[in-house]
């Protein structure tokens, strides 16, 4: 048996650097086959190609594109397995809470393949989430194959999930801490050492196979640092996105209630959400999809605010109401999209109010794209290091640290889980807020020794 202790450490590594080879390769391939899945559902042809949804290009017919596949979801979830539903992080932070960090083994591939057809037909995620998934399923898989103790499989399962992101994102800093404050509800030197290997391993295999050198998210850059008028406006903003942020977190919970009422089997609920994907897509066709593109070009300052209003309202409902219905998808690009729209809305508002504080529109959107993450989420270090690593600006860390602080402040203070976490809370599992200290539960005894 392997313990998590310093000599069987390299052990560990090791195994965690095998999984990360496969989880490097699976993020690639989830991310061509949604562009697959996309191109058959909306363009009808099988092709790796930049494969963007377009409703329009097949007509009033791509209004049901999203239904066919929630049906697809929908039996997946009932003949294979209930687990794919949802966004896969509170499912992985339940394994490790309650079931020894083990994850049913089908996951591993049935996740990916679900989440690639609910993205595909129009569905409004981002990628991250089914990945994470995915990388934490393979990680408990290796850990249940491998005869390792419970810790040691919890580790496995937190490399996986951090690799899979870096694989996503190349951000290994922001994966290591989203891994950290999300699945190990623990900081200790044991534990981070083999997730920032495995992380740190996978951007380096993203680069050497697959040639992704460039940031994630082009931005525009910015050279005046902000004032410390404009500082203190990045704080009040981060206070609006905490309590924007506690509204989202309570409207997909709204929405997943609704859905339990109705007097239908729930294998056909993903479906319902499709219809109102596909409607919503046919008015915004920008709601549609991952939508990476939309929350690059609020960084590059190419969206105009008309585009920003109607991207924030249809992206919110088309995604509140597809996650409520427990298709497969992630949380993390919705939300981001919705932030970037958020910031370059207050961007506008506030050069016609106060003209005199010099803020670019685009540094408005990235600290609303990682203030509404921070705030829904409560990953508040790791928000702030995804938005620098994914634009490669370190001139944002300032406002990004303020933006993003005063978010999880003001969410916590009216909504004490997050969106990750009020899942498996309602289930009745006790999800730890803060790291302590562990201490032994009695002191050793005193020997006294007598002196003859």
């Amino acid at each position: 048996m392997l313990k998590t202790s310093g000599k069987d450490l390299a052990i560990l590594i090791a195994l965690g650097l095998l999984q990360t080879i496969a989880i490097v390769y699976i993020a690639h391939y989830l991310i061509e086959l949604i562009i697959v899945c996309t191109n058959m559902f909306y363009h009808g042809r099988w092709s790796v190609g930049d494969g963007v949804p377009d409703p329009h290009k097949i007509g009033w017919i791509s209004i049901f594109v999203p239904v066919v596949g929630g049906i697809i979801v929908g039996l997946m979830a009932r003949y294979g397995s209930a687990g794919i539903r949802g966004h896969g992080i509170p499912e992985a932070m339940e394994s490790i809470l309650i079931k020894e960090s083990r994850i049913p083994k089908r996951l591993t591939i049935l996740k990916p393949i679900s989440s690639a057809i609910a993205i595909g037909s129009g569905g409004p995620f981002g990628a991250e989430g089914p990945i994470i998934a995915t990388g934490g399923a393979l990680g408990s898989l290796i850990g249940q194959v491998v005869p390792v103790p419970e810790s040691s499989r919890k580790l496995l399962l937190a490399c996986g999930a951090a690799a899979g992101m870096t694989a996503i994102f190349g951000t290994p800093m922001s994966a290591v801490l989203l891994a950290v404050e999300l699945l190990l509800f623990e900081f200790r030197a044991m534990s981070f050492i083999p997730v920032a290997v495995c992380a740190a391993f996978a951007n380096i295999l993203r680069y050497s196979l697959f040639g992704m050198d460039k940031p994630f998210f082009e931005m525009a850059t910015f050279t005046p640092p902000p004032t410390y008028e404009g500082y203190f406006v990045f704080l009040a903003f981060g206070a609006v996105l905490g309590i924007i942020s506690v509204f989202v977190i309570k409207s997909v919970y709204w929405v997943e209630d609704a859905f339990e009422k109705l007097p239908i089997p729930w294998m056909f609920w993903p479906a319902i959400g499709g219809l109102a994907v596909g409607v919503i897509g046919w008015y915004e066709p920008r709601s549609l999809g991952v939508g990476y593109n939309n929350i690059t070009d609020a960084l590059m300052n190419n969206m105009t605010i008309e585009l920003a209003a109607s991207l924030l309202l249809f992206k919110f409902l088309s995604w509140a109401i597809a996650l409520g219905s427990g298709t497969s998808g992630g949380t993390l690009a919705p939300l981001m999209t919705l932030g970037a729209s958020l910031g370059l809305m207050t961007s506008a508002a506030l050069s016609y109010f106060a003209p005199e504080i010099p803020i670019a529109p685009q540094v408005m959107a990235l600290a609303g794209m990682a203030g509404l993450f921070a705030g829904c989420s409560r990953a508040v270090l790791a928000s702030v290091l995804f938005a620098f690593e994914a634009t490669r600006q370190p001139l944002g860390i300032v406002p990004l640290l303020g933006t993003c602080s005063m978010a999880y402040l003001f969410s916590r203070a009216f909504c004490e889980d997050s969106i990750m976490t009020l899942k498996i809370v309602r289930r009745g599992v006790h999800v730890p807020h803060e790291y302590m200290p562990v201490r032994p539960a009695t002191p050793p005894p005193v020997v006294e020794h007598s002196h003859h």
